[in-house]
């Protein structure tokens, strides 16, 4: 009813400081919850940057894998994705280590000239290790080794991304350059009270074209998507 179109499920935290869990425990700790939901008729998408993770994902029937490391934390990834024939979506992270979202990569001084150049290079991972091209879709990866320039650079440049190939995820929700917005004028500012800046980058988004944005508020960027919707059509 609040309106979410499919649910992703994580076991491990990508937030700055996070530290990851064993393999063992994020496959059991998803297992039962992606089962439950299929068993109910709710879509689900795995968060998980391990290929035993998505295949186990897979088995309790997830429909769609969503890798922030873009397949490049688990050799085997890649191979999992083609042999399950799922929808994937691939993220930009320049890291060396995937431990947690915390400080900024060296793109150049141009952040979308390599977010677009990082993506066709999972892209053509993907594709070599059998992936179907309608399978993938492609996440610009806000907030994962980005300053908050960074960030803005990124949506500025929304258009452009989803003017490509392939359909874009935005994942700005909470973000910390969205919560300096009310920090800047000294207002309370922790990740729920960026809310209304998630629903208004959702709405921006939306009127773009993304194909999808992955919040936590459900309903409050429901309700942007159905505004944008309403002001197009009448």
């Amino acid at each position: 009813k609040l309106g979410a179109d499919i649910i992703d499920v994580g076991a491990e935290s990508t937030r700055p400081g996070a530290t990851r869990v064993p393999a063992e425990v994020e496959a059991e700790r998803i297992r039962p919850v992606i089962r439950t939901l299929h068993e109910d008729g709710i879509r689900t998408s795995i968060d998980t940057m391990r290929a035993a993770t998505a295949k186990a994902a897979a088995e309790e029937g997830v429909d769609l894998i969503n890798d922030v490391s873009g397949g490049l934390a688990d050799e085997d990834m890649y191979r999992v994705m083609a042999e399950t024939q799922l929808p994937v979506c691939l993220m930009h992270w320049r890291a060396d280590a995937f431990v947690n979202a915390s400080g900024a990569a060296d793109h150049g001084g141009d952040v979308v000239k390599d977010v677009h150049q990082v993506l066709a290079e999972l892209v053509e991972n993907a594709l070599a290790a059998g992936v179907a091209k309608e399978q993938i879709t492609l996440d610009p990866g806000l907030g994962f080794a980005k300053t908050a320039a960074d960030n803005w650079a990124l949506l500025n440049a929304l258009p452009e991304f989803i003017a490509g190939e392939f359909p874009i995820l935005v994942g700005a929700s909470r973000k910390r350059f969205l919560r300096e917005i009310r920090a800047d004028r000294g207002l309370e500012h922790s990740p729920v009270d960026a809310d209304p800046a998630t629903a208004a980058v959702t709405a921006l988004s939306a009127q773009a074209g993304a194909w999808c944005v992955r919040v936590h508020e459900v309903a409050v960027s429901r309700d942007a998507v159905d505004v944008v919707a309403r002001w197009n059509h009448g």
